[in-house]
């Protein structure tokens, strides 16, 4: 068997994982999850949102056996190089966890890191909307831990989110507009 991933082109974040036996080559991403790769996070009271990631967004990979990425995936990412794709079969990188730091609001969704970062951080997030799905990028830039990405929202809903940026784990969750 090897550990093959489906990550985040951006950001490099995997989303996805699985051990494929008796491949010679890697399939395309559309193969592995058709248009888009679909990550569900509970609401409660029997609903779920969904938060659609769009194949033309991904990237598959081999890579290191890592068991724990077929357990956890938005703990790990490719390493992203100015090569692409990655080399032939990276390591895959085990990211730093954070816990609080998103707060939904009417006019947005502010992302808060724990500490800044000497780098520029690439951030991705997907908000659930009834049947929509909002997908928001932006940028923290070097030595800052904060970027508010603008979306539109009711006062006192829920939504699904998802949160990649870049060298933190990715988070998926539910959050209450407040």
């Amino acid at each position: 068997m090897a550990l093959s991933v489906v990550y985040a082109a951006d950001t490099g974040h995997v989303v996805g994982a699985l051990a494929l036996t008796g491949a010679s080559t890697l399939p395309d991403v559309a193969s592995l999850v058709g248009p888009a790769l679909p990550l569900r996070v509970s609401l409660g009271a029997g609903r779920t949102a969904t938060l659609p990631l769009n194949a033309r967004e991904l990237a598959v990979a081999a890579a290191d056996d890592e068991p724990g990425a077929l357990a956890d995936p938005l703990a790990y990412a490719v390493e992203l190089t100015a090569e692409a794709p990655p080399r032939p079969k990276p390591t895959l990188l085990r990211l730093a966890t954070w816990k609080d730091g998103l707060a939904l609001a009417t006019d947005g969704l502010a992302i808060t890191l724990p500490f800044a970062r000497n780098s520029l951080i690439k951030v991705v997030a997907l908000v659930s909307d009834e049947q929509d799905t909002h997908v928001l990028a932006g940028e923290i830039p070097a030595g800052e831990t904060t970027v508010k990405l603008p979306v539109t929202l009711a006062a006192a809903s829920e939504h699904g989110v998802l949160v990649l940026a870049g060298g933190w784990a990715g988070r998926l969750e539910k959050a209450k507009v407040l």
